[in-house]
């Protein structure tokens, strides 16, 4: 099956949204879209990488959270519009999973934003499997062809300036449970959460940014024999290798799908894979060139 993997779209929508509503975490993120992250996401290449995936014809998209910026309703409705309109699949065939930036404040996780706004998008077809995981009932599985795609959430309301992730007791536990499912066990797993479970960050940094509970999650996968692990977060393509008692998984992140950078392993675009009932066959990463308003393709950088 071929796979399109983009994240972090960061859509942005503050028009006619009124002072109250930034009375908390939300003002430290508005004073960083004035200071910096307003002039390097932009909302144009969103729309220009959804429809080159369209234009490429991809049998399943999965995009890996942070599909809006202040977790507003007005940014969940420019996410859904690239879901519905843009993207060419409906939404059986495509899978996301929540961002830290879709559960921004306390406010976003209770009213259930994530859920109420993409609930097409995270029908499972294996429903009784799935807990309550604040922003909506996760894990998301979808069989389709060798693959079992796995939608978990490891967006949690934080404190200003503070952006870690955790997958939670009951996810992890749910999940253990979808990967002894005998659909799933004869599937080649992909798996999708917003933050990345193997990174080299300090102590500090992965406390501040990265998943908490990771080495948890890391043990649930010690008996799978191969796989995709695919994650967002970090706006940077690269590639790791998890070894597991059984063979290894391939953890790989996608870059911001709205950044613009310099650097060709940050600058805009998206992930495209070729995966079967052996495993990953082929990444690639097709970057946007806004210049040209084309894009080509690169290589997925590789970390220890």
């Amino acid at each position: 099956m071929k796979v399109a993997h983009l994240s972090d779209l960061h859509c942005l929508a503050l028009d006619g949204v009124p002072a109250r509503r930034f009375l908390n975490k939300r003002f430290t993120g508005w004073v960083n879209l004035r200071l910096k992250r307003g002039s390097i996401h932009r909302s144009g290449y969103v729309h220009a990488i959804a429809r080159e995936i369209a234009r490429r014809g991809v049998d399943h998209v999965v995009v890996t959270g942070d599909l809006t910026n202040l977790a507003l309703e007005g940014e969940f409705e420019l996410a859904r519009d690239v879901l519905e309109h843009e993207l060419g699949l409906g939404a059986a065939n495509v899978t996301i999973v929540p961002g830290n930036h879709d559960a921004y404040t306390r406010g976003a996780q209770a009213t259930r934003r994530f859920e109420r706004y993409f609930g097409p998008w995270l029908a499972s077809d294996l429903p009784e499997l799935a807990v309550d995981a604040g922003t909506a009932r996760l894990p998301v599985v979808k069989l389709r062809g060798d693959l079992a795609i796995v939608a978990l959430s490891s967006a949690v309301p934080r404190p200003p300036l503070i952006a870690a992730g955790e997958v939670g007791k009951a996810q992890r536990a749910a999940l253990a449970r979808v990967l002894a499912h005998p659909e799933v066990v004869k599937r080649t797993l992909v798996l999708a959460l917003h933050h990345p479970a193997l990174h080299d960050w300090s102590r500090v940094k992965a406390h501040l940014e990265g998943l908490r509970d990771a080495s948890e999650l890391l043990a649930l996968l010690s008996a799978v024999p191969h796989g995709v692990l695919l994650h967002g977060h970090l706006h940077r393509r690269e590639q790791r290798t998890i070894t597991t008692r059984a063979g290894t998984v391939n953890q790989i992140g996608a870059t911001s799908a709205s950044l613009h950078h310099d650097s060709p392993d940050r600058m805009a675009g998206f992930n495209l894979y070729e995966i079967d009932a052996g495993g990953l066959q082929r990444a690639e990463a097709i970057v946007f060139d806004p210049a040209k308003t084309t894009f080509h393709t690169e290589g997925i950088p590789k970390r220890a």
